[in-house]
């Protein structure tokens, strides 16, 4: 008996009805992003790994998909190399590509590319799937999609006012409740400058940024474990557990930072943002937060992340500031912000909340049923017209029994069913069904029109 397929762990299939509500969530973000004036792109799923590694840390490097180089790829290995069994080192050898990561690093690549091509500010977005070697768990998956937007060359502060806009217009749109955290790589560069550790910003980020997962204790023992002294790591408790409003946490952390210029200038940003939006009146609360680091080495300014308030899953948009990017490529003095929405996520918040409007998820509208070739000519040009008046609509291919056909109906969530026998072709009339209701009536196609389209 042969072996049943498999796919591989943290990878799903997605069938119709998953695949109806993925591009609800797709289509609503790219009008939201076309709405702001964002324009769209794609870039291979693999990228060589020149242009991968080094750009997401320590951490994203062990986690990227590598690509073992095409054609005899053993050739170049020597027997010593293999018998050291060196993982590193062959990879490096043996891989040249990569699946890409992300969907920011890629963009810089392409922005440096084509940048004779591009007038600047450009604003794109992108909805692309990406692959990481991780553990696969709820709401975390090996390969999954990310829905950027990015504006590049600009340093205003109104690109993070417009791109938070853009959160809070989209959760609006999909009746998710959510908070939107905001802190500034420059108060947390201040924070490690002033607790006497400026050259562990990195260890810092990485280890306030678990907070939530594994708690104060674990993050402390972490600092700890990579070198942080306890002096440092004592000044650092009531920053981290600072509570009140956005006001009172930049007025106690400004108190903090006096004596870092680096610090003071992320709260004069984040106070700007915070007070702009303010007057333009979100739907969804936005929080500073002094624990958000959000991982990734790129960001030098504001960074976001957006959690739903409904359900437990974890972060389901994020981003930030990125002054040095393209400088790794070679262009350097070019800045970005961007942010990235985690679709897979999102389709899981849906689903736990139900939130899925109805017709987002009714693939046909109207079915004809099939009685036999003559009834089948009779009907065809009537699926033609609504199908011209926009109206989705199939025929049964099959002169199936009554049964199998409203059977198929009902699977498909089908709303109308269409019956044209003996008396229908002689008034020239349809028999409209009410799959809801169980209703009947003898109608005109320009009513069955009308009807369905209300």
């Amino acid at each position: 008996m042969a072996q049943k397929p498999s796919i591989p762990k943290g990878t799903r299939d997605f069938g119709p009805e998953e695949m109806a509500k993925r591009n609800y969530i797709f289509n609503t973000i790219k009008d939201v992003y076309a709405l702001y004036g964002f324009q769209q792109i794609e870039t291979p799923a693999m990228e060589t790994l020149q242009t991968l590694m080094g750009k997401y840390g320590e951490e994203g490097d062990k986690l990227l998909f590598k690509i073992l180089n095409s054609g005899d790829y053993l050739s170049k290995i020597s027997d010593e190399e293999l018998h050291e069994r060196n993982s590193l080192h062959l990879a490096a050898s043996l891989c040249e590509k990569g699946l890409r990561y992300d969907l920011t690093v890629p963009f810089a690549r392409y922005v440096v590319m084509h940048r004779d091509e591009l007038q600047l500010p450009f604003k794109r977005y992108q909805i692309q799937s990406v692959w990481r070697a991780d553990r696969p768990q709820k709401g975390r998956y090996r390969e999954f999609y990310q829905c950027d937007a990015d504006i590049v060359g600009s340093d205003s502060l109104l690109n993070e006012i417009e791109l938070m806009q853009i959160v809070d217009t989209v959760f609006t749109q999909f009746g998710i409740k959510v908070q939107i955290k905001i802190n500034n790589r420059k108060i947390l560069a201040g924070i490690a400058e002033i607790i006497g550790e400026p050259d562990k910003i990195v260890d810092i980020t990485v280890a306030i940024d678990k907070l939530d997962k594994i708690g104060l204790d674990h993050v402390n023992a972490e600092l700890k474990a990579n070198g942080i002294s306890d002096e440092a790591i004592e000044k650092l408790q009531p920053i981290i557990s600072l509570e009140g409003s956005n006001g009172a946490k930049l007025n106690v952390i400004a108190g903090v930072l006096q004596g870092s210029e680096t610090g003071l200038k992320g709260i004069e940003e984040i106070k700007f943002i915070l007070d702009t939006l303010q007057s333009t009146g979100l739907n969804n609360e936005i929080q500073l937060d002094l624990t958000l680091a959000r991982g990734l080495n790129y960001y030098t300014g504001a960074i976001f992340e957006v959690k739903a308030l409904d359900t437990s899953i974890g972060s389901i948009t994020g981003g930030g500031r990125y002054d040095n990017l393209t400088g790794i490529f070679g262009m350097p003095g070019l800045s970005g912000v961007g942010i990235s929405f985690g679709a897979d996520r999102i389709y899981d918040v849906l689903n736990t909340l139900n939130l899925y409007p109805k017709e987002a998820t009714n693939a046909t509208q109207v079915l004809f049923i099939n009685f036999g070739e003559k009834e089948t000519t009779y009907c065809l040009p009537f699926v033609s017209q609504l199908r011209k008046a926009g109206i989705r609509t199939e025929l049964f291919p099959d002169k199936a029994k009554m049964k199998k056909q409203m059977g198929y109906a009902n699977a498909k969530h089908i709303p109308f069913v269409v019956l044209a026998g003996e008396n229908e072709m002689n008034e020239g009339k349809l028999t409209l069904k009410d799959m809801q209701t169980g209703e009947q009536t003898l109608v005109t196609i320009e009513e069955l029109t009308t009807t369905v389209l209300k």
